[in-house]
């Protein structure tokens, strides 16, 4: 028998005097095992214990809150500033061509420790436009300069607070 068929026969390489990577193999193989074993019993532990994993909340949670409809603002189909000698939103809003489906969107920008007045102006807005007939939504930010403005647009249903 010639030197290469030995050395295959005993794992080793020709021309070298240790051993092949058996141990290596054992040792892969005994970790994937221990990892496997693990693995498998982690459903028993969360029966055991009443608890979800930690990744599994939060897998949960995400799903939960894919399924919550996002509010979705379409382009404008008419836009509104409040100016000096200019309509107000009720005379506005009676100029424009009346649609059940339009809702109008009411964005107030405020700068920082303007929250309280912007709620307040844009209240009155909405106060103004839910007299006139319309489904009000309204958005409060935070922004570099104050501003409000209403928009008339298409929007995709939402139910929740803010719809007249």
């Amino acid at each position: 028998m010639n030197r290469t068929a030995a050395s295959l026969r005993t794992g080793t390489r020709a021309g070298s005097g240790r051993g092949g990577h058996g141990w290596q193999l054992i040792l892969a193989d005994l970790a994937l095992i221990l990892f496997l074993l693990t693995l498998s019993a982690l459903p028993a532990a969360e029966a055991e214990t009443g608890r979800q994993l930690a990744a599994r909340a939060v897998q949960e949670k995400a799903a939960r809150e894919a399924t919550r409809p996002a509010a979705e603002i379409a382009a404008a189909q008419a836009l509104f500033r409040p100016v000096a000698e200019g309509p107000s939103l009720g005379a506005w809003l009676e100029a424009q061509a009346p649609d059940p489906r339009a809702t109008l969107t009411i964005f107030a920008v405020h700068r920082p420790g303007g929250e309280a007045e912007a709620w307040a102006n844009a209240e009155t807005l909405a106060a103004e436009a839910r007299a006139a007939g319309a489904r009000v939504r309204t958005i409060i930010t935070a922004g570099a300069e104050a501003q409000i403005y209403a928009s008339l647009a298409y929007d995709a249903e939402v139910d929740g607070p803010g719809g007249a």
